[in-house]
């Protein structure tokens, strides 16, 4: 059958799908509406279970508070293009605001709720962003954090979200160590917390690259000492110099605030941790030639 312009174009707005992914829906359903709405979310669903392998590490990390909590959510796509999308970016921030509401970091419950702003749930949405913006895109991870005193935050450009409780309520001092760690990236709060496997593991290497002095073996050991100690101090936030004022480290920044304590915090990176694969694109064209000449 004939399928009009105002009719596409009333499910491309009930959809936010492509018009011709609306047109053909709706041919496919003799110009019924509501099936067409049906079967284009399970042609989407299909699209992203299809798309669910490929790697995904662009995309957004975006952080949420209230007066007694906040959260960090990590969703990625696949290019940043679409990371710079209006519909994935109110996507991405109404997952951080669910998870903040539902005060859970599991990504299934997430997705099952009702989401704000769209006519469905977080999980339907994702998929109705798989089908009109044709890229993987999943709810990577999510760190939640509650206290009585409120929990700092502070997000950079989209692209790297940290964290912080303290053992006080002082909002202005939270947000000043959270950009610090945005910027720096402590491995651990203080030197006892590091892990002990990971110092001698530093240690073997440090006495290693000592060994080759040629320097007597109490010598290497202080050497190694010495190395290890500004290692620790490197990677440990407290010891760090304040990346606001070098002059102040973050421990004296702590004391100043009436001998503040850093109980917690979390950092995430966009795409920190996911492995991309590289392809030769010479060798990818002749690959694609080869197999078109076998066919």
């Amino acid at each position: 059958m004939s399928i009009s312009a105002k009719l596409v174009m009333e499910l491309r707005q009930k959809t936010g799908l492509g018009m011709m992914d609306c047109k053909r829906a709706l041919q496919a359903t003799d110009g019924n509406i509501e099936a067409a709405i049906t079967k284009l979310r399970e042609d989407g669903a299909l699209k992203a279970e299809k798309r669910s392998s490929k790697a995904a590490a662009e995309g957004a990390v975006l952080t949420a508070s209230n007066d007694t909590a906040a959260v960090i959510a990590e969703i990625n796509c696949q290019t940043d293009f679409v990371g710079r999308d209006e519909g994935f970016l109110a996507f991405a921030k109404a997952a951080a605001e669910a998870a903040l509401a539902l005060n859970t970091d599991d990504a299934t419950t997430i997705l099952a709720s009702q989401a704000n702003g769209f006519e469905g749930t977080l999980g339907e949405w994702r998929t109705q962003l798989v089908t009109s913006l044709g890229e993987n895109i999943q709810l990577r991870r999510i760190s939640l954090r509650s206290s009585d005193n409120g929990v700092g935050h502070y997000c950079h450009r989209n692209r790297i979200g940290v964290l912080v409780e303290l053992d006080q309520n002082n909002a202005e001092l939270a947000r000043d160590i959270a950009l610090h760690i945005a910027a720096i990236n402590p491995q651990c709060i203080a030197p006892e917390n590091v892990n002990p496997e990971l110092i001698e593991k530093e240690k073997a290497i440090f006495t290693e690259q000592a060994k080759q002095s040629g320097k007597p073996d109490n010598i290497i050991a202080k050497m190694v000492d010495g190395r290890v100690n500004k290692y620790l101090k490197e990677i440990s936030l407290v010891s760090q110099p304040f990346v606001k004022d070098p002059d102040t480290s973050i421990a004296d920044l702590l004391a100043k605030n009436g001998g503040a304590t850093v109980k917690h915090f979390a950092r995430f990176e966009l795409g920190d941790g996911i492995e991309i694969e590289t392809a030769d694109f010479a060798e990818e064209v002749k690959a694609q030639v080869a197999a078109s000449k076998k066919g």
